[in-house]
């Protein structure tokens, strides 16, 4: 395993059962791959100043222990960001603590590479 991590740069799973993953890794997730959902978790007007395109914004405050209706699918991927990290790994547990199996959490917005947009 440790190979692995030295080598092939792979996620670390969280012992609450979601990853931690490299803003890196989650620009290549969605260079790569089809189906996943961009999880911004600050609140709506910070939302507003810039975020991640096709970012969807649901609030750490507002995820509780009910399943949002945003994220329908407990197997669907799910990249999760912040501003700084925080809330993000925040969000992450409770999605992970509801049965959610596909989360990857990247930490936070004002160290992201790349592209932001304002709808």
């Amino acid at each position: 395993m440790l190979l692995c991590l030295l080598i092939g740069g792979c996620a670390v799973q969280n012992k609450l059962g979601y990853k931690q993953i490299t803003q890196q890794q989650a620009m290549e997730i969605m260079e790569s791959e089809t189906g996943y959902i961009i999880l911004d978790v600050r609140r709506p007007d910070e939302f507003a100043e810039g975020h991640i395109p096709d970012a969807i914004c649901l609030p750490n405050e507002e995820i509780g222990t009910v399943e949002p209706e945003q994220l329908p699918d407990k197997q669907q991927l799910i990249l999760v960001y912040c501003r700084s990290g925080n809330r993000s790994k925040q969000a992450a547990e409770k999605l992970a603590s509801m049965g959610y199996e596909s989360i990857m959490e990247f930490g936070g917005i004002i160290t992201w590479p790349g592209e932001i947009t304002k709808d």
